[in-house]
């Protein structure tokens, strides 16, 4: 079942390819867990320790948002996302200022 602000099967889907994947060691929360309490954050406007608990510890979403800003992990979501809806006739213009 899919909740408000968390990730359609379809958004998953082209998302879950592009995460890093886990490095040997302690095992970590599930990705797509972590990416729906990030998402939820966002799209909720709350500050970290608001998040539900359903998520995990918001320490854990706050250190995974920051390693994947870092090295690039949403950006090549932004890009994904953004060849995907051109692919599908649904991007926007760019604007030529």
């Amino acid at each position: 079942m899919i909740c408000r602000h968390e990730l359609s099967d379809a958004e998953w889907e082209l998302i879950q390819p592009l995460l890093p994947r886990p490095v040997l060691g302690r095992p970590r929360l599930d990705d797509r867990m972590v990416l729906n309490g990030i998402v939820w954050k966002f799209r909720s406007g709350v500050a970290w320790r608001d998040v539900p608990e359903r998520y995990g510890s918001w320490a854990s979403l706050q250190t995974r948002f920051r390693r994947w800003a870092a090295n690039g992990t949403f950006e090549r979501m932004l890009q994904a996302a953004q060849a995907n809806a051109d692919a599908a006739g649904e991007a926007c213009p760019t604007s030529t200022r």
